[in-house]
């Protein structure tokens, strides 16, 4: 404020409004600009208020309702209503502690009915609650309550671990079912696999078998029409020394070879014939429906 003279000069700066008291009494407000005061007649600009947004945080400590102590941090954004501003300029000697004020009470009026983890999810229920408040209160004290931001909610740190635990222990858990479900396909299919090689491994068997009998008898047949006087039984005879023969030959050319002995001699080929025939004939049997 200059002196010119008689007069007193003030100026006030753009998004600021002034307070003009007249023998300190409050006469108007002094919008942005230049403004002209007569001291003789008791007229002073006694203050200026910003009516920029302006921010406080809060630290607010409380406690849920399954007896978890959490630590909040809330942001209140408020400015001073340019219409009211004589209000805010002489009702509160400290706004930021008449807002802290308001918000501990809600908070711990709020938060003690919630759980935990009802807070986390309905945190902006907090923040409503705590702006209805602040709205009607500071309403009447010439400011207004532009935003209420919850911006963390901190719980103790054993109780931060603890629920960190029990999220890796869950995550785990349908881990453990993914992969028990996994080896349980897996298994499936194997013995499926295994069940399929079996089929066709018996299917194969059955025909290799169907082909050594239909051949077997092809040759009896050819022999006994081509040898005069030779008879289906002595044929099979023959083919069976004939095989007994080409076994042992192949045990002897196995690349894991065993040494065996067996009674051979020329007298021998009839046991043998008949020791083959013979034991043919009990597998026959034991098999064979009672």
């Amino acid at each position: 404020m200059v002196n010119t003279n008689c007069l007193c000069v003030g100026c006030v700066d753009n998004a600021s409004i002034g307070v003009v008291e007249k023998w300190g009494r409050f006469q108007n407000l002094a919008f942005p600009g230049l403004h002209f005061f007569n001291p003789f007649a008791g007229e002073c600009l006694s203050g200026v208020l910003s009516l920029r947004v302006q921010s406080l945080d809060v630290r607010i400590e409380t406690k849920t309702k399954d007896n978890v102590f959490v630590k909040l941090v809330c942001s209140i954004q408020y400015r001073v209503i340019r219409e009211n501003a004589d209000d805010a300029f002489y009702e509160l000697q400290n706004p930021s502690e008449q807002i802290q004020a308001y918000v501990f009470d809600v908070v711990r009026a709020v938060v003690p009915r919630m759980t935990l983890d009802d807070l986390f999810e309905q945190k902006g229920d907090v923040a409503k609650a705590v702006s209805e408040e602040l709205e009607k209160v500071m309403g009447a004290y010439g400011y207004s309550i532009e935003h209420i931001l919850l911006v963390d909610i901190i719980p103790d740190d054993h109780v931060r671990k603890a629920m960190n635990d029990i999220n890796a222990a869950q995550r785990l858990q349908l881990a453990n079912v993914y992969k028990g479900e996994a080896e349980k396909v897996l298994q499936v299919k194997k013995a499926e696999g295994e069940a399929e090689a079996k089929y066709l491994s018996g299917v194969g068997i059955a025909k290799q078998r169907q082909a050594i009998t239909n051949g077997l008898r092809e040759n009896i047949l050819n022999f006994s029409s081509k040898v005069e006087g030779a008879s289906a039984k002595e044929v099979m005879d023959l083919i069976m020394v004939t095989q007994y023969f080409d076994t042992i030959k192949d045990l002897g050319n196995s690349s894991k070879n065993t040494t065996v002995f067996i009674p051979h001699g020329p007298g021998h080929v009839r046991d043998i014939s008949d020791q083959i025939r013979n034991g043919m004939l009990e597998a026959s049997s034991s098999v064979a429906p009672q």
